[in-house]
């Protein structure tokens, strides 16, 4: 214990003569180097840096505005343009279903002036074959008259 004393007395010796903090002119010397090393190092690289961060931060901020205003704007004319799309489409199929129903009314149109053609037709054919059928009549009754008055003849004569 003794040795621990002695061992101890000494490093106290050592240090009072000249230690890690010295109270003597030079640390106000350090503290005035240190103060002129911290306004040399704001001025020469922490304000440009900052500012250039500040900067960088500041353009970032801009373009993610203007990113967002973009995809706001995006966004309005992906709804504006499937609405027209929509719209669009309701209409070709307005147009093809009345286009539709014309073919369907020009085809009926169609079907009763041919089925009105084939019933002219068939009147004709059938007025025809009754105007035929009359003369042939009328040409049996001719050739009969003469057939009957020449066996009447042929009667008679014999």
């Amino acid at each position: 214990m003794h040795l621990l004393i002695s061992l101890f007395n000494q490093v106290v010796k050592f240090e009072s003569k000249g230690g890690l903090f010295d109270f003597n002119a030079t640390l106000p010397l350090m503290a005035l180097q240190f103060i002129a090393l911290t306004i040399t190092l704001n001025f020469l690289f922490y304000k440009p840096v900052t500012q250039i961060l500040d900067n960088r931060e500041e353009y970032i901020r801009n373009s993610l505005t203007t990113a967002s205003a973009s995809l706001v704007k995006a966004n309005e004319l992906t709804k504006k343009y499937d609405s027209e799309l929509a719209e669009s489409r309701k209409k070709a199929q307005q147009t093809i279903k009345n286009a539709q129903e014309e073919a369907q009314l020009i085809v009926s149109e169609k079907i009763k002036e041919a089925q009105k053609e084939t019933e002219k037709l068939l009147l004709n054919a059938y007025n025809e074959l009754n105007i035929q059928k009359e003369q042939a009549l009328k040409s049996l009754e001719v050739q009969i008259d003469a057939l009957s008055d020449k066996i009447k003849l042929k009667l008679l004569d014999i």
